[in-house]
């Protein structure tokens, strides 16, 4: 790897479910640019990718589920109840994560870099940072969240909380330690005041975001905290959701938003995430007295451009209701109707399958051929 000469590189870590990838969001959401070093293992081992053999033949072939993937639920069970296999499968796994990281780093345009990683400081990243960040809260809220947002009975969300390194020793090495135990919007301050503390040469030197896109009649504007209201209102108004600022303050901790306006007047909205490389549109509403194709198509370009700055490599749309009868509109914007199963990559499914439910229609359209960790 490089020393990444040109890039501020914030190393992020904590425990399990102390709240790294909200942190990371929220950088992103203040102009870095974010990699998650552990989705990037879970790409490192799918069917075809450099991990993928060497784990099999180390584990065995019992691992390999119907569609012959790593079943990664049956993996987890086997090293976070042995230190030996986890130790195994990390000196496999963590190479191919690291050259990963080293290829995104260097390809993206952005000067700030944040690398969510929960072993940073056990391998060879930490060196390479300009600023280590460490999220904490307690045990008994880890646990708690693991049983909440993961589905884990207690015992099991007890043994991932101790299968990992003592989190005191991430907080000894921290240059900045946030506390995530109080509410979105305190969270929310005390990483803008760590942004505030990083080399500001390198901030400052960020290619400049365009905060608002001119798109025929209407103007595209990104979304900030500060708007939570403003969004939140827009939100219940055309997508029949009830949401207060808070609700969109947390909100802001998984996704990015779109607002769109015509004649000053608010009259679109779009909630959108790049995750493991993959853009995901949650939440797509226009008002009903628009023209679906103008709004919709100014939208989408706009977080199609966001998303290729993320060096996302696919689109996926969750639509619902007459947005996603409109099959011909999404042709012409170079997507096209898909079930989870038959995107290909792993990654891919993995993420339509996460939030496609039955209201939902899945829409697809591939934004990169250069894939990382791709099947070899």
């Amino acid at each position: 790897m490089s020393n990444w000469h040109e890039k501020y590189v914030i190393g992020l870590t904590g425990n399990i479910a102390t709240g790294k990838s909200v942190v990371r969001k929220m950088l992103e959401h203040l102009g870095a640019y974010s990699i998650d070093a552990d989705a990037l293992s879970h790409r490192a081992m799918a069917k075809g990718a450099p991990a993928y053999q060497p784990i099999i033949d180390t584990f065995g072939k019992w691992l390999l589920d119907t569609n012959q993937e790593i079943d990664r639920p049956k993996l987890g069970q086997v090293v976070f109840s042995s230190p030996d296999a986890l130790k195994k499968l990390e000196d496999i796994v963590h190479p191919f994560v690291g050259e990963a990281v080293d290829l995104l780093v260097k390809r993206s345009r952005h000067k700030v870099i944040v690398i969510e990683a929960i072993k940073l400081l056990e391998g060879k990243l930490a060196p390479l940072c300009d600023s280590i960040w460490v999220t904490d809260a307690p045990k008994v809220m880890q646990a708690s969240r693991l049983m909440k947002k993961r589905g884990l009975d207690e015992v099991t969300a007890h043994q991932r909380i101790q299968a990992q390194s003592p989190q005191k020793d991430k907080i000894a090495a921290a240059d900045i330690l946030i506390d995530n135990t109080g509410s979105f919007e305190e969270l929310w301050k005390q990483v803008s005041a760590g942004w505030k503390k990083i080399d500001q040469n390198k901030a400052s030197a960020q290619e400049e975001v365009k905060q608002e896109v001119k798109s025929g009649n209407f103007l595209v504007k990104r979304g900030h905290p500060k708007n939570s209201e403003a969004i939140a209102a827009l939100m219940t108004r055309l997508g029949n959701i009830p949401m207060n600022s808070s609700d969109v303050m947390e909100a802001f901790g998984e996704k990015a938003f779109f607002i769109l306006e015509l004649d000053e007047k608010l009259v679109g909205l779009a909630g959108w995430q790049v995750e493991n490389l993959v853009t995901r549109v949650i939440d797509l509403y226009i008002a009903p007295e628009l023209t679906p194709e103008d709004a919709l198509k100014a939208l989408v370009e706009e977080i199609e451009t966001a998303s290729k700055s993320l060096q996302s490599e696919a689109s996926l749309l969750f639509l619902k209701g007459d947005i996603a009868k409109s099959e011909a509109l999404w042709k012409t914007l170079g997507y096209e109707k898909r079930t989870p199963e038959s995107l290909g990559v792993q990654a891919w499914k993995d993420a339509a399958t996460e939030k496609l439910h039955a209201e939902t229609t899945l829409f697809f359209k591939q934004l990169r051929i250069d894939r990382v960790l791709r099947p070899i």
